[in-house]
């Protein structure tokens, strides 16, 4: 499932996947196989490497509506992410409504904490990329007097709420978005980068 929840973010060589989800690339790859022959991935070759992408936008939407039903069956799991990613940043995530209502009525900027890669294959329109791992050394970036606003790849994705701690603990107003920016394309939101 972290898998396929990493490619809903763009293509990826075996070895990236394998250091996203650090796992072995001999693992990952076994992995790659399992979902390819169940058609939920599709695979081309660029040079020496294998690239990886999901078969189709159907395969995110019934990851996401597994995590949906997930949500909906298992009551602690609502409860054990709230508390989780509560103590982490000791925010809670702001709505899509509560982020477009901030955006009109004070200074914003929208982060996406995701590596590079991730972000050139699509991102929130508007948001600029910090990568989780570069935060500390691009404070500067940041305009002052602004609040920031993180997402990642989902709710259940820590690099946004690694984010926001780090950017309370250097006095900068921050909170995390509910959802990544699969939730924000599902929601039929302005998505830049990505190919037709």
């Amino acid at each position: 499932m972290e898998i396929v929840d990493v490619l809903a973010q763009g293509e990826r060589s075996v070895e990236s996947l394998a250091g996203q989800v650090n796992a072995s690339v001999a693992n990952t790859s076994r992995h790659l196989q399992i979902l390819a022959a169940a058609g939920l991935v599709t695979r081309r070759v660029e040079g020496t490497s294998r690239i990886y992408r999901l078969a189709a936008p159907a395969v995110d939407e019934g990851y996401r509506t597994l995590v949906s039903l997930a949500e909906q069956q298992i009551s602690e799991l609502s409860a054990l992410a709230e508390a989780f990613f509560g103590a982490a940043d000791g925010t809670r995530p702001v709505s899509f409504a509560e982020f477009d209502e901030l955006s009109r009525t004070g200074d914003v900027v929208l982060v996406d904490v995701r590596p590079p890669s991730e972000f050139a294959a699509g991102h929130v329109d508007g948001a600029v990329n910090i990568p989780v791992a570069d935060l500390a050394s691009r404070l500067r970036d940041l305009p002052p007097d602004t609040e920031v606003v993180a997402y990642c790849r989902g709710p259940y994705c820590v690099m946004a709420s690694t984010a926001v701690a780090q950017l309370r603990e250097a006095g900068i107003t921050a909170v995390r978005l509910e959802g990544g920016l699969p939730e924000w394309r599902a929601a039929g939101r302005p998505v830049a980068g990505e190919a037709g």
